[in-house]
């Protein structure tokens, strides 16, 4: 139901009001009747994706099917009072007066978003305007399910965003003649309460093709569109043109909120990658720091002092005296080669990221090229777009839990010995990457790499899996073994999740889940 299809419907209700409640009564799960006196039933159904209000004279009978319609049979009370629309959008509020007796009910709104498949009813709070607190809710909509607006029970209700458009009913010949250029087809984007339906109704009474804008015919395009205000009637043969285009503006939608939220995220991830790049190209200098402390500690060794927490040093270049922290348990030399080795370890862990700079940049501009063709795309492209994200998605595993690695590739993590033993010796490839705390019970974490070298961000985002997943959950420095699968087998007679393994190697890392 569109904006001017529900300000007719709301206009030959405002001629009876107010006007005497004579009580609800609910055909349906997601249906309300409201028998008003003189008028008939207004009826609210408002079952996603095509809700619609009506005045109808036929008789309706039914009692509540649900808490909801309890609620709303018990407490909106009263005569109808008035009743308003939000610009010509598809929100609209009536006021009820409430009433009094052996329990008075205070006034009331009933605000009914006639809003395709976000199609809701509330009870408000009595009040001017669309806002005020939410009694009752036939929909709750929470954070997990819309990020930017909730409606829950107890809570305030928030409209749907401002926007700004023409009014029909208040255009102007100046403001007709600034459309002229734009296809009439696309004057429901500038002008307020079009949808497909009327906007298609507009060109046929136009006599306008959609694609063709209407130039110097734009005061007969006027004319029509005073005439959809008056009477927003549709022809059947548009009708079912509308319906068609309908159907594939909200399969649009659907398809264009499916593509942008994994595309969103593998901005961010990619974003963040980025980001490790800078703070390893920041670790390069202090790996440099660390050289030249490890380079004068050993020069110097025979005349320091053993245990001692810090010194100076002259520096080489004859620049001054270099202080340098000092770990009073080791010696001189023990110290330098922890720098060394911390040095060795920076250096490593740039080099690998490094590498992986230049494409990561260049994924980051194709995924940002296709977040930004998402907004204006018509329903081919959505669909090809899908496709081809289809066709990239890596082949998932019915087993495991599933996680990403830093570097895109899929983690599983057996849940089970059964699930182990399944992930270890059927799903995994020979030359996949195995993962398993050393020494402690747990599960195994297979990286499906396809032959693939393993970054050392992804090693040890694995290890994390394993040791956060395993009797070390929760502990620092837990050693973690890593192979490939073809040198892991089960021993002759070993139950599920059993196995021996050889050629690994070891890292150290803590038991916590790691992060993304």
């Amino acid at each position: 139901m569109e904006g001017l299809m529900l300000a007719r419907v709301l206009r030959d209700l405002e001629k009876h009001l107010p006007a005497r409640n004579l009580g609800w009564v609910f055909p349906d799960e997601t249906t309300a009747a409201l028998l008003l006196d003189g008028v008939g039933n207004l009826v609210l159904s408002y079952r996603p994706p095509q809700p619609v209000v009506f005045v109808s004279r036929e008789r309706l009978r039914g009692d509540p099917h649900n808490p909801f319609q309890r609620f709303l049979a018990n407490r909106v009370r009263g005569d109808l009072i008035r009743a308003g629309q939000l610009k010509l959008d598809r929100v609209f509020v009536l006021h009820f007066a409430g009433e009094t007796g052996f329990v008075d009910q205070p006034p009331t709104r009933l605000l009914f978003e006639v809003t395709g498949r976000n199609a809701n009813v509330l009870v408000l709070s009595a009040g001017e305007g669309f806002g005020g607190r939410i009694l009752q809710a036939a929909r709750e909509i929470t954070g997990s399910r819309n990020r930017f607006r909730t409606v829950r029970t107890g809570g305030t209700y928030t409209p749907p965003p401002p926007y700004e458009k023409f009014d029909p009913r208040t255009l102007t010949e100046s403001d007709a003649q600034a459309l002229a250029a734009l296809p009439i087809g696309k004057w429901r984007e500038r002008v307020d309460g079009l949808g497909p339906l009327l906007g298609a109704e507009l060109a046929r009474r136009a006599n306008l093709a959609p694609n063709e804008a209407p130039a110097a015919r734009w005061p007969e395009a006027l004319a029509a569109l005073r005439s959809l205000v008056t009477d927003p009637t549709v022809s059947e043969g548009v009708m079912q043109e509308g319906a068609r285009e309908a159907a594939r503006t909200e399969k649009a939608a659907q398809l264009r909120k499916a593509l942008r939220e994994p595309l969103e995220k593998r901005l961010t991830l990619l974003q963040n990658q980025l980001g490790d790049v800078a703070r390893a190209e920041v670790g390069v200098d202090a790996a440099a720091q660390d050289r030249r402390e490890a380079d004068l500690l050993m020069a110097y060794a025979h005349g320091l002092e053993p245990g001692v927490a810090s010194t100076v040093l002259p520096a080489f270049d004859g620049s001054g005296e270099v202080p340098i922290a000092l770990d009073p348990q080791l010696s001189a030399v023990q110290n330098a080669e922890k720098r060394y080795a911390r040095a060795r370890r920076r250096e490593d862990v740039y080099e690998r990221l490094a590498e992986r700079e230049p494409a990561l940049r260049a994924e980051l501009v194709e995924a940002q090229e296709r977040l930004d063709r998402l907004a204006a795309a018509p329903l081919e492209d959505l669909e090809a777009l899908a496709a081809t994200l289809q066709a990239e998605r890596p082949e998932k595993s019915a087993y495991g839990m599933r996680f990403t690695t830093p570097g895109g590739f899929e983690a599983l993590v057996g849940r089970n010995n059964k699930e182990n033993a399944t992930l270890t010796h059927r799903i995994g490839r020979s030359l996949d990457y195995w993962f398993h705390a050393q020494g402690y019970p747990g599960s195994h974490v297979l990286v499906r790499t396809g032959g693939r070298d393993l970054a050392l961000p992804d090693l040890l985002y694995a290890a994390q899996l394993a040791a956060a997943h395993s009797k070390a959950r929760g502990s620092s420095n837990v050693p973690v073994d890593y192979t490939r699968i073809k040198n892991v087998w089960r021993p002759k007679g070993a139950p599920a999740g059993q196995v021996h393994y050889t050629d690994q190697k070891t890292v150290f890392v803590d038991g916590t889940l790691p992060e993304g």
